[in-house]
């Protein structure tokens, strides 16, 4: 596997005298908007690369290689590209040339396991109280997929010996996981700045078990790298007989430094797929919250899905926009929905009605009686049924449709069970950590939307042995995955639903470039290829899956 990084003509000139890409989400608040006007519709099918780099990220070849996933997005700062690869090594480039500057090595040890290996970029920090030309004046901030935050200078690459300990804090100090879960407390995407803090989140592999690491929101000192403070996504947890884990913010956030605020974006309270150790809405995961970026104080929070049982994370970075004269955040999500709320206040800015949902045949699942649901369009299909089936085949029609309907499928927010249940979409999206992009000028929101469906099984404790066994009979043609989810009386299996020729089972696109107009509601407009031999790209499929011993 190559992971390279490409620039093309037209902007090269532009990008290396211009600041205009400075922070991961574009700017501060991720609408991922460029005022530039150099490329048009006239002369972008003139485009060719000038210059391609090479990592050199999977050297030297380890098992972990299969999981690396390149998904940084480089920043531009003073003349320099920096960017991130999958084991955290940090890159500096001449964005005219390609010609590296610098690379810093935090040394990633590869013989653990990690839930993920990724690495989505990296953040900036101007020390306005050191001289110019001192060490570390411009810093450059990561998370690694180890737990640490690291600091280095931004010209020569070299730890910023005053923060932390030698250039580093240690993450996994205050999250309270037990040593089996040391490859599931990770950081996987970019810090966020504001003023004198550096913030972050942290991945979890959130389906081992009950009691996974705490998904704490932390802010540090961008000087010194002392913790400044600290809030749980979950503190309703610590009333409960077990204490569960996760919620954690792993995406990106979104920053509004004039106000003082910052918009965490939050994931599953553990495990998914079971929720019997965590009754209630389990606020505030699965939500977007509003918190004070030099305290840390609660502001307010949205939940875009109550007692989440489908791993509905919120993995979009939040937008910040503007709606009907107001300051608003723009939340895509994994389910297909856009909802847009009130910056100060978190109230939506359109009709969201909390609609009657499924209810679980689990014993001891007390799933959601509602869900929140915006009035307006989806920005993907979220239904499927044995009428809609696809296939290139009779043969894999037929499959499809058996299938279909011999599994739980009462719509969208049908809760897992033993039976098995389609989840459409499925974990992956809707929109994931790509994010949307805001145009101010015609309001709409511009996102990558996947459109597979997945099949969800809770599997019995007594019974995952068994499963184990025979999952090469039962799995689909992509293979699955089992989780353990430990301290609840189910495992849990997961799978697309795709036949045995490999094709999915519900109609092409199984992804699309859709434009929302927020004017209307609705759709503006979709562009999606099919991917060659009528099978989408399995590495964008990927996601978050993770097969555990069993």
């Amino acid at each position: 596997m190559r992971i390279t990084l490409a620039l093309l003509w037209v902007t090269a000139s532009a990008l290396a005298a211009d600041n205009s890409w400075s922070v991961y989400g574009g700017d501060a608040g991720g609408t991922r908007y460029s005022s530039l006007k150099q490329v048009t519709r006239e002369n972008v099918s003139k485009l060719r690369p000038v210059w391609t780099y090479h990592t050199g990220a999977l050297k030297p070849e380890t098992a972990l290689n299969e999981k690396a996933a390149f998904e940084a997005t480089p920043i531009l700062v003073d003349g320099t590209l920096y960017l991130s690869t999958p084991f955290n090594q940090v890159i500096a480039l001449d964005p005219a040339t390609g010609a590296e500057k610098w690379v810093y090595d935090p040394k990633v040890d590869r013989s653990h396991d990690y839930s993920e290996v990724s690495s989505r970029g990296v953040a900036y920090w101007t020390d306005s109280k050191a001289v110019d030309g001192a060490p570390c004046k411009l810093r450059i901030f990561e998370g690694t997929i180890d737990a640490r935050l690291v600091a280095v200078d931004g010209k020569t690459g070299k730890p910023c010996g005053g923060f932390g300990t030698g250039g580093v804090v240690d993450l996994s100090r205050g999250v309270e996981y037990a040593p089996q879960f040391r490859g599931d407390y990770e950081v996987t995407s970019a810090p966020t700045i504001v003023g004198d803090l550096v913030i972050t989140g942290s991945s979890i592999g959130d389906n081992g078990a009950v009691d996974m690491p705490r998904g704490v929101v932390r802010a540090y000192d961008a000087r010194t790298g002392a913790l400044r403070w600290t809030w749980d996504p979950i503190p309703w947890a610590e009333k409960q007989q077990v204490r569960t884990g996760a919620a954690n913010a792993w995406s990106t956030f979104a920053a509004d430094t004039a106000r003082d605020m910052v918009f965490i974006p939050t994931g599953s309270a553990s495990p998914d797929y079971y929720g019997g150790a965590r009754p209630g809405d389990n606020r505030w995961a699965n939500s977007v919250v509003a918190l004070r970026a030099s305290t840390g104080a609660f502001l307010w929070g949205f939940q875009v899905a109550h007692h989440d049982l489908w791993d509905y994370d919120v993995a979009s970075q939040p937008a910040l926009i503007e709606f009907r004269g107001r300051p608003a955040v723009a939340v895509t999500t994994k389910i297909g929905h856009v909802f847009v709320l009130d910056r100060i206040t978190g109230k939506p800015l359109h009709t969201v009605e909390e609609r009657a949902v499924p209810k679980s045949d689990i014993r001891g699942e007390d799933a959601s009686a509602s869900q929140p649901i915006p009035a307006w369009s989806a920005m993907a299909p979220q239904k499927l049924t044995a009428a809609d089936v696809w296939g290139s085949t009779p043969e894999a029609r037929e499959w499809c449709r058996q299938t279909i309907e011999s599994l739980r499928n009462d719509g969208l927010f049908t809760p897992p069970g033993v039976r098995g249940t389609i989840s459409f979409p499925g974990n992956i999206g809707g929109v994931n950590w790509g994010s949307a992009a805001w145009d101010p000028v015609r309001n709409v929101l511009i996102a990558n939307t996947n459109r597979v469906a997945a099949i969800m099984q809770l599997i019995p404790r007594e019974d995952l042995q068994s499963a184990y066994a025979h999952r090469k009979e039962t799995e689909t043609s992509w293979g699955g995955e089992f989780a353990l989810q430990r301290g609840t009386p189910y495992a849990m299996h997961r799978q697309w639903l795709v036949a045995k020729n490999g094709q999915p089972c519900n109609a092409p696109p199984w992804g699309a470039l859709v434009a929302f107009d927020l004017n209307k509601g609705t759709l503006r407009w979709q562009s999606a290829r099919w991917a060659r031999a009528g099978r989408p790209d399995r590495s964008v499929l990927a996601g978050r899956w993770r097969r555990p011993a069993v």
